[in-house]
């Protein structure tokens, strides 16, 4: 462990990226506590990304990232730490699941501006609650059609109170009926 906080404070002219690939797999690789050696790996190489960008605010998760993919990532340290210790491979994985971060962070950030770029929109609007909690579970990816008999099950009102709180977004350009019609009418957010 003296070794490994020598490197990782030194000032060595390796590239921070990889330098927190390298700390990553070398922790994990001493892995001096009984319990949450994966969780400080984490954690460290979060740092080092921090440190990397000059930054404390960075908008992607790495350390997210690895837990969504924890089969590749413990596959990859298994094949490096029983292997001839070339830490190229485990770098490239790690520094393409670097970029799988990016783009998660891309697509969440994109949602998030959509998101306030609708209630900007409509900030002189008024909408009840359950519109309102409507609307934001549209806008962070409602799974399935929204239905007036979905709507009434969520924002726990009558059917008839979800009937007219979709016709009033309806109307207001808020929502579109789908195509289809009958007992499985549906209806999404205008795109804009």
């Amino acid at each position: 462990m003296r070794a490994f906080l020598k490197w990782f404070e030194g000032r060595e002219t390796i590239d921070p990226v990889l330098k927190a690939g390298l700390a990553h797999l070398w922790f994990v690789t001493i892995h001096p506590f009984d319990d949450g050696n994966g969780r400080v790996a984490r954690a460290i190489t979060d740092l080092m990304l921090a440190r990397s960008e000059k930054s404390a605010q960075r908008f992607y998760s790495m350390s997210a990232q690895i837990r969504h993919e924890h089969k590749a990532y413990y596959d990859s340290l298994e094949a490096t730490q029983k292997g001839s210790l070339d830490v190229t491979a485990w770098l490239t994985w790690f520094l393409e699941c670097l970029g799988r971060a990016f783009g998660g962070a891309e697509h969440i950030l994109a949602a998030v501006l959509a998101k306030g770029r609708f209630w900007d929109r409509h900030a002189s609007a008024s909408f009840s609650n359950r519109q309102r909690d409507l609307i934001n579970r549209l806008l962070d990816g409602f799974v399935g059609k929204l239905t007036t008999s979905k709507w009434a099950k969520i924002a726990k009102c009558s059917p008839d109170t979800a009937l007219r709180d979709i016709d009033d977004l309806v109307r207001r350009g808020v929502l579109v009926k789908d195509s289809g019609g009958g007992r499985s009418t549906s209806y999404s957010l205008v795109e804009t």
